[in-house]
């Protein structure tokens, strides 16, 4: 069944081809076109196109519908084309005619658009809870371990002290910026477009701002070309988003893969949360930790590949529009297991003490030696060569006693400041 199936037929290698997965994705969608089309028979009744008893005729069983959809009890079959066309045959077979009038000032256009849309905005929700569950984990383990001093490393050399503190409200400070972007996201999705219909408006007197206001959209997207022409800016300004948020999780996880290596040895994992080798059994391998390195990675080509599939489309709607779908949804879900997994995975990390006590991080200290030096009058070129005739001599003594106090530096994290940034984004 397909809602414009008219007398003739389709190819059985076209109907193959147009539809491809889209039955599976749509799986994902289902409980939003049932709440969109919860919203849309209210506003029929209110516009005189449905009785109060058609009304409630239909949004009851569309709420049987979407507890199916929610309990993973709805399926797609073959003989169907899409979500839509599924729930309008149920509520056709439930119902008898009334199921039909359903669609009454509709397009599939703006009824997936705006099915889509609600999925994107609940998604980014759940993402930007987990991103703020990260952050939480991340301050508690700098604020614990802020004195246990960690190398710093620049061009992958030994270079100036860092902490524990600093690496771990680095990357809760990184986060704030990804939550903006997933906030910018979501703004784009809670525009409205149900009722631009297939791109060009409806005679229907509809009222776009009732349902605006049932689904919760935070205004609507006026212009209806303009609905129509924000598929794929949407799923770009998501893909974006979960790029930048990749972005972040792959770094963390590429420091965590190098320092828990046996030639740093910063950290540790429990024995469960590593794997090992078929024929080495010493190894204890970071395969969580790469995977998510892995992931993230692809997950930052996400929004080159929806430009290209999007680029010098005109206005109006295109059917390679659905190819978005797929990827959209997978990513969603990728994102969502990355952030459990590195949670899950930090919150039982073990620290290793007095790591730049080792003789080899000897030279961390000549800046702060080097800077003692100019503070008491020796200008900063002359301190410089001192200091690289000292070590080249074998003469230089490290003074591991640090004294950082600026703003953000190993003495002064911010803790507290960081922690009002997200506040200001992530509520």
């Amino acid at each position: 069944m397909k809602l414009w199936q008219k007398d003739t037929s389709t190819n059985e290698k076209i109907d193959h081809f147009t539809v491809g997965n889209d039955r599976t994705y749509d799986l994902a969608l289902a409980p939003y076109d049932c709440i969109a089309s919860k919203a849309h028979a209210k506003m029929l009744g209110e516009i005189g196109m449905l009785t109060s008893k058609e009304v409630k005729d239909l949004t009851d069983a569309l709420e049987g519908i979407l507890k199916s959809t929610q309990k993973g009890d709805f399926v797609i079959e073959k003989e169907f084309e899409d979500m839509h066309s599924k729930i309008e045959f149920l509520l056709t077979q439930k119902l008898g005619d009334l199921g039909k009038k359903i669609h009454t000032a509709r397009s599939r256009n703006d009824q997936v658009l705006v099915a889509l849309q609600l999925y994107i905005k609940e998604e980014l929700s759940q993402i930007k809870k987990e991103v703020v569950k990260l952050f939480d984990l991340l301050l508690k383990l700098a604020e614990t371990h802020q004195k246990d001093l960690l190398p710093g490393y620049t061009h992958m050399q030994v270079a100036m002290p860092s902490s524990f503190g600093l690496w771990f409200s680095a990357y809760a400070e990184s986060l704030v910026d990804d939550v903006a972007f997933l906030n910018t996201a979501f703004r784009l999705a809670d525009q409205n477009p149900l009722g631009s219909a297939a791109g060009f408006g409806s005679s229907f007197p509809i009222d776009r701002e009732l349902t605006s206001k049932e689904l919760g959209f935070k205004t609507l997207k006026y212009n209806v070309v303009a609905a129509q022409m924000g598929r794929g800016k949407v799923e770009k300004a998501s893909a974006t988003a979960i790029g930048m948020l990749g972005g972040t999780l792959a770094k963390l996880a590429m420091d965590i893969c190098m320092y828990m290596g046996q030639d740093f040895d910063f950290f540790h994992f429990p024995e469960e949360l590593t794997t090992g080798s078929s024929i080495m059994p010493h190894k204890k391998n970071p395969d969580v930790f790469e995977l998510i390195r892995g992931k993230c990675n692809l997950l930052q080509g996400l929004p080159q590949q929806l430009a290209l599939l999007t680029s010098n489309l005109p206005s109006g709607y295109h059917r390679e529009m659905q190819l978005a779908k797929a990827p959209l949804v997978e990513a969603f879900q990728e994102i969502k297991a990355c952030l459990e997994m590195m949670h899950f995975s930090l919150s039982k990390i073990e620290v290793r003490k007095n790591i730049t006590d080792d003789s080899k991080y000897d030279y961390l200290f000549s800046v702060d030696t080097l800077n003692e030096w100019v503070k008491q009058g020796i200008p900063f070129r002359e301190a410089y060569q001192k200091m690289g005739k000292e070590i080249a001599s074998g003469n230089y003594t490290p003074k591991r006693d640090l004294s950082h106090s600026h703003l953000g530096s190993i003495g002064n994290l911010q803790l507290d400041a960081i922690r009002d940034k997200m506040k200001s984004v992530g509520s």
